[in-house]
């Protein structure tokens, strides 16, 4: 994508500075000198000719690539016939640059609006491969692997699949499928009503869809192959991780917990979780701590066990529930595993999960955690161990799960203002009131006077602000 980006900067010119960049400029900027935009801001292209850049980039987009092509060719003719060769160049190397693109789609056809969808099977697991075409320009592509029991047929699976998978999707002109589903002419009449235009399902045997199919169920293909030999590796390493810890079984549900803060400030919990099939994204939860002291990392982690072990045994289900983990796994020494035991055991399900605290090493070395256990003396891993290196992958994904959470929520609270908390006073009220007093520390200590002469303020607004932050 950034290449395809880089190289319309090429081909079509176009300014990619802003508004009040291009409004205040006074000589062409650096993109003009590497030949990446005609310098509209300056005046060295019309209007005219700059509208034509725009609409050759819209035409391109749209998908009629050829057309374009044709109209730079042709310019570049006449350039040449007029014996302007510099400008003939120009026109050449934007023509090589469209060209550059489309050789990278060298499997796409002219196929409109369509998603491409390619099923494959083997060994009791099935691949759903959907490639997206719009405007006949390959779009992206994405695998999925849905969950089927061993006695359904192909075509019940992908019929659910379709079903599914267009509840949220955008639903193109054509779905090109490499077998029959039971009830098309239904899906057509649905999805047609639905996306308020003509859908087609369609099952090629020749041409240039059954082209483009047999790349997509090769690409299917592949990705199961890919996917099995994921799953066969991750099965392995949980075996290793039930033998290290001590567990009957292997773990289903792993989930891993860590903290964020910054001297106490925006702190934030979160949960994530490592299912049999990898991350389970949408079990991934977060905690804004409400009751801990500052920086009491101890306190923290009890607050988000007991409100998640609450809320579990209370409306989930409880112990032995598909939402039950085998694994605690609670990023921290032996304080942090300490906190965590005295939440489960106030809870009476100490004996329901394997605990365990992973310690970063000393100087945060990766490969020099220490476990922590409870009733059993604390252990490392070689270095090289598989299974450490999983367990460090799972450390890991809470820890980034738990610093995005807390830079979201600091960012947050830098954008509030004060403000936001008084009725009546929106964006645009706002907007007027900090351009006139520079800040909302200005609008508090501001007379009632002040505050009405902002205009959009009326006289019973102002004294609602000047009450707001003086307690009338």
């Amino acid at each position: 994508m950034n290449r395809t980006i880089a190289v319309l900067q090429k081909a079509f010119l176009l300014r990619n500075c802003t508004d009040h960049v291009f409004e205040t400029r006074s000589r062409p900027c650096l993109q003009y000198h590497i030949k990446r935009c005609t310098a509209p801001c300056v005046g060295y292209v019309s209007k005219q000719e700059y509208a034509e850049q725009v609409h050759g980039a819209r035409d391109f987009m749209e998908g009629k690539s050829r057309a374009v092509q044709d109209r730079l060719v042709a310019s570049m003719q006449e350039a040449s016939d007029q014996q302007d060769y510099e400008k003939a160049a120009q026109y050449r190397d934007r023509v090589r640059a469209l060209t550059s693109i489309q050789a990278r789609h060298d499997i796409d056809s002219d196929i409109g609006d369509t998603d491409v969808i390619g099923f494959f099977r083997e060994g009791g697991v099935c691949c759903v491969q959907v490639f997206f075409y719009r405007a006949g320009r390959n779009l992206g592509n994405r695998s999925y692997f849905p969950r089927h029991s061993k006695d359904d047929d192909d075509e019940s699976i992908l019929a659910a699949f379709i079903a599914q998978f267009y509840q949220t999707k955008a639903i193109p002109k054509q779905v090109v499928l490499n077998m029959p589903v039971i009830d098309i002419p239904l899906f057509e009449e649905a999805f047609t009503d639905k996306a308020e235009h003509k859908v087609k399902f369609i099952i090629p045997q020749r041409g240039k869809y059954k082209r483009t199919l047999d790349f997509v169920v090769q690409n299917a293909q592949q990705a199961l192959k890919r996917q099995m030999a994921q799953s066969a590796t991750r099965l392995s390493l949980r075996r290793g991780v039930a033998e290290l810890f001590g567990l009957d079984d292997t773990p289903k549900r792993i989930e891993v917990y860590d903290n964020s803060h910054i001297s106490g400030t925006n702190m934030v919990g979160v949960m994530i979780v490592e299912g049999e099939d990898g991350f389970v994204k949408n079990a991934y939860r977060k905690f804004n701590i409400r009751e801990a002291g500052e920086a009491d990392d101890y306190a923290m982690m009890r607050e988000v066990l007991e409100r998640r072990f609450k809320r579990t045994l209370k409306e989930e289900g409880g112990v032995g529930s598909e939402n039950w983990p085998d694994i605690l796994l609670i990023d921290g020494g032996l304080g942090q595993l300490s906190a965590s035991r005295e939440v489960l055991e106030d809870l009476g399900i100490i004996d329901e999960v394997t605990l365990v605290a992973i310690a970063k090493g000393p100087d945060r070395n990766a490969g020099r955690e220490q476990f922590f256990m409870l009733d059993k003396p604390s252990f490392q891993l070689p270095v090289n161990d598989p299974v450490l290196h999983y367990l460090q992958r799972l450390r890991d994904e809470a820890h980034r799960f738990a610093i995005g959470t807390h830079r979201a929520k600091r960012q947050k609270n830098i954008t509030q203002s004060p403000l936001d908390q008084i009725q009546g006073v929106g964006g645009k009220r706002k907007k007027a009131l900090l351009l006139h007093f520079g800040s909302a520390k200005a609008v508090e200590r501001a007379s009632v006077d002040d505050i009405a002469k902002v205009e959009g303020i009326s006289q019973a607004m102002a004294q609602k602000i000047y009450d707001f932050f003086n307690g009338g």
